[in-house]
């Protein structure tokens, strides 16, 4: 396929553009050495790898942070603290508003389930897992042995090491990396400021350029009751980056697609991407609503408010990009590319790789809404759904043996996952009800009326009526009665009467099925497709290109940089001055208004210090929180954002105008010392071993 209507001299460029620029979400254990010592001069030592390593932790909640005290503190973006913020706020006090400090450790708070990971070390297992399946093996015989020895893996790993193990497929199938993890589940918040600083200009803001947002928060990990003395940590930098430096970021990026084939692009752009944006807006005007019932409606709905508004525009963003001509004539380019050294290598030893992925978005079609709405649950937005799910499937699932079950109920996961499944955090009826209406009448808007799943969910009535319904018949909100059933096992799950339990036991069978469709029919067959491509680009580009994101650690790297737009030139870093600038044009109508604190005392406040600043480097959802370096391996900043040139790089990377956006850490002092008087604070920050 082709893109009529492209200059010719624009083609051109595609084809002779550099590829790496400063592109890539690097493998710990597979750095750009090279390419940093050739552009920057930099020699990426492995100590310097080993302390950036073992300060990186990832947020199982989603996203990052990292170490920057001896005594386990811990620095992340404050919209990634949110879940935190909102399971530990109450109707008397918001945290996630109002903000929190602790000003001794007594006063720290203990977080519900929070779960942090450190990553300890990498295993190639790539060898391990290809031998497990056979040529002649159907693609459900090769999925069910793939399954196997991942878990086989893992559990050996956990028994050896009593480190949370992963294998992560990386390369969509070309390599197999058994990650190792240190835990943390004692985590304790040490300070937030307020929701109106850390995200200040709200959603017009938001992926926007210049920004001016305090989005840090500060917790604690604590191990046997005592603060956490971590091997290694970052070094706070007082003085933050300059112009042209060079900077890493460290970091557990999310998502991104750019080693899809183009076929595969196209389908997201015709059916992926317009299913995802159709119900994301449901879900945010259902909760903006929501929220407008009242004060306490407002603390209950703001962290999934923010989530969903956030998810909403960076959808938005990818599906421009893949609305545009260039970025998939790029792609077919470098396809084109491909598929030329894999017809003279002379690798046609079995189905063109390219040909298995375009026929399996054929299947797609007609599975992946059937398979979203109810394996992934986009039919029944709530937790309590997702609660009753996990004991009817573990209590069915652990009896098995470990290689015979499904991914998330294996003996390495089972640990992370019962401290999920009996948190004590707060769920709310009332933004139960709410959500469940919402994505039940989705589920009928997408099947249609008469559709014999939505028939059978619905039970012969109205999707507000039937949500009632099960959220009153619901019981799970008690953990203890959680805890019962998942004690009791099938025969408990089997006599429950709760109607959420009874939900899942109805459509499980055939979600099961879907599943186990997409497994099968979709998934195997790319892995395996994607597998032989990774060879060819490995025997053609070795690993100079970095595989897709994976929520798993990367180290990116960049310049810190404006640039220009619209015919204006954009510095590399805003003011505290600007902010107040912005805030008086805006007439301090939200979100452009300010705390009291700030408004109080701006005269305290240099008003020339850096607040926020953009680099090159290469980021993504999931680097939220991700902690900014120097050469030195020194913090300067922290990353929360992209702007909105930034938002094409789930598919290809750009550093024209795209940039990552990060917390100053100058201005993070300032704000802490003169606003907030947490001395202390910033003395830890400042301290060293």
């Amino acid at each position: 396929m082709t893109f009529k209507g492209l200059p010719t001299v624009f083609l051109s460029l595609i084809l002779v553009m550099p590829v790496r620029a400063d592109e890539g979400m690097w493998l710990l254990n597979d750095p750009p050495r090279q390419l940093l010592q050739q552009k920057y001069d930099f020699e990426l030592s492995d100590a310097w790898l080993e302390r950036v390593q073992k300060a990186s932790i990832r947020f199982n909640s989603g996203g990052s942070g990292s170490f920057v005290s001896p005594q386990g503190l811990i620095v992340t973006n404050h919209h990634i603290g949110a879940d935190a913020l909102a399971k530990l706020s109450t109707k008397e006090r918001d945290y996630l508003r109002e903000g929190f400090y602790a000003r001794t450790p007594a006063e720290e708070l203990k977080c519900p389930d929070l779960e942090l990971n450190v990553l300890m070390e990498i295993v190639d297992v790539t060898e391990q897992v290809n031998a497990a399946v056979k040529a002649e093996m159907s693609p459900e015989k090769a999925a069910a042995a793939r399954r196997s020895i991942m878990s086989a893996l893992e559990k050996e790993s956990l028994e050896k090491t009593k480190l949370r193990s992963d294998v992560v497929t990386l390369y969509q199938g070309g390599l197999y990396h058994l990650y190792r993890y240190k835990k943390y589940t004692d985590v304790r918040l040490v300070f937030a400021p307020e929701q109106q600083i850390a995200f200040f200009g709200g959603d017009t803001d938001n992926f926007e350029y210049p920004r001016f947002n305090l989005d840090i928060c500060f917790f604690r990990a604590y191990e046997n009751g005592q603060p956490v003395k971590p091997e290694h940590y970052l070094k706070w930098s007082k003085r933050g980056p300059k112009e042209n430096d060079l900077v890493f970021v460290s970091g557990h990026p999310g998502t991104t697609n750019r080693l899809e084939t183009l076929a595969r692009l196209i389908y997201r752009r015709d059916h992926s991407h317009p299913y995802t944006l159709a119900r994301l807006r449901a879900m945010e005007a259902l909760l903006r609503q929501f929220a407008e019932l009242g004060p306490e409606q407002a603390r209950m709905a703001a962290h999934d408010l923010h989530r969903v508004a956030n998810a909403r525009k960076a959808f938005s963003g990818q599906y421009q990009g893949l609305l545009d001509p260039a970025v998939l004539a790029r792609k077919e380019a470098e396809e084109k590319k491909l598929r030329a050294q894999f017809e003279k290598s002379g690798r046609k030893d079995g189905p063109d790789p390219w040909v298995q992925i375009e026929n399996t978005q054929k299947k797609l079609v007609s599975l992946e809404r059937p398979y979203a709405l109810l394996e992934r649950g986009d039919a029944f937005w709530s937790e309590l759904f997702g609660i009753a799910r996990h004991l009817v499937r573990m209590t069915g699932e652990t009896p098995k043996p470990n290689a015979d079950r499904l991914r998330e109920y294996r003996d390495s996961n089972l640990e992370s996952l019962r401290f999920h499944l009996f948190s004590p955090a707060p769920i709310y009826p009332e933004l139960e009800r709410a959500k469940l209406t919402l994505s039940l009448t989705f589920l009928a808007e997408t099947l249609g009326g008469a559709h014999p799943l939505v028939v059978k969910i619905l039970a012969g009535k109205a999707p507000g009526t039937r949500a009632e319904e099960l959220i009153n018949g619901c019981k799970l909100i008690d953990p203890a009665e959680r805890k019962r059933l998942a004690e009791g096992g099938v025969k408990a799950i089997e006599a429950s009467k709760d109607s959420m339990i009874q939900l899942v036991r109805l459509i499980d069978a055939e979600s099961l099925r879907l599943r186990k469709r997409f497994e099968n029919e979709v998934d195997e067959v790319e892995r395996q497709a994607y597998g032989r491509i990774a060879a060819v680009r490995f025997a053609t580009l070795g690993r100079s290109v970095a595989p897709d994101a994976t929520f798993t650690l990367r180290l990116a790297y960049g310049t810190v940089r404006g640039y220009r737009q619209e015919g204006i030139e954009l510095p590399f870093h805003t003011t505290f001055g600007g902010m107040f600038e912005r805030a008086e044009r805006q007439r301090f109508r939200e979100p452009f208004d300010l705390p009291p604190r700030w408004l109080k005392g701006k005269d305290k406040l240099d008003l020339k210090t850096p607040f926020d600043f953009v680099s090159t480097a290469d980021t993504i959802g999931g680097n939220s929180g991700s902690p900014v370096l120097n050469r030195a391996g020194e913090l300067v900043g922290i990353n929360f954002d992209r702007n909105r040139h930034g938002l094409v790089r789930n598919f290809v990377y750009t550093e024209e105008q795209a940039r990552h956006i990060a917390v100053h850490s100058a201005a993070v002092l300032e704000a802490l010392a003169k606003l907030y008087d947490a001395e202390s604070l910033v003395k830890e920050l400042s301290s060293r071993r």
